[in-house]
């Protein structure tokens, strides 16, 4: 576990060094224009990974594929479109990456409560984490006290 916390330090550590601070991540960012976003992912991906554990790994892997091909953009959920194939029917993630119909729904309510607000690629990111944290060895405080101790190291260097 802790050799596990160390190499999950390391590469924020890593990460936050190629970021400026206008790039980094708010927690909160939606509460003024969209107050019931952070809910509505929170809770269909509560029924998504109580329904089918893997999809916890799904979600995460999901994020992962779209960021890893230029960057988090969510282009991972784009269908293809005459001759240009996308990310989700290329080869290496065609009957892959699974999550899509939990992905769909979760921006089909996110457009009603709050039209034209929530990105896709956000929603890609809530999701994983909050995926992650269904099924982690921490409670929400634990994961809290560990993400602030680590703003503090980050910031503290």
């Amino acid at each position: 576990m802790e050799i596990v916390f160390l190499i999950s330090l390391a590469l924020i550590l890593q990460g936050r060094e190629a970021l400026g601070d206008h790039e980094l991540l708010i927690h909160d960012y939606y509460k003024e224009q969209c107050p019931s976003a952070e809910e509505i992912v929170g809770r269909n991906v509560e029924i998504a990974v109580r329904k089918d554990p893997r999809m916890a790994a799904s979600l995460l892997r999901m994020h992962f594929h779209d960021c890893f091909v230029m960057g988090c953009d969510a282009s991972v959920l784009l269908d293809s479109y005459g001759n240009i194939v996308s990310e989700k029917q290329a080869v290496p993630n065609l009957n892959s990456l699974r999550g899509f119909k939990v992905i769909d729904k979760i921006k089909y309510l996110l457009e009603e409560a709050c039209p034209l607000t929530v990105s896709c690629a956000d929603i890609l990111a809530m999701a994983a984490r909050d995926a992650v944290l269904l099924v982690t060895l921490f409670t929400p405080l634990e994961y809290q006290v560990l993400c602030a101790y680590i703003l503090i190291i980050l910031y503290a260097n």
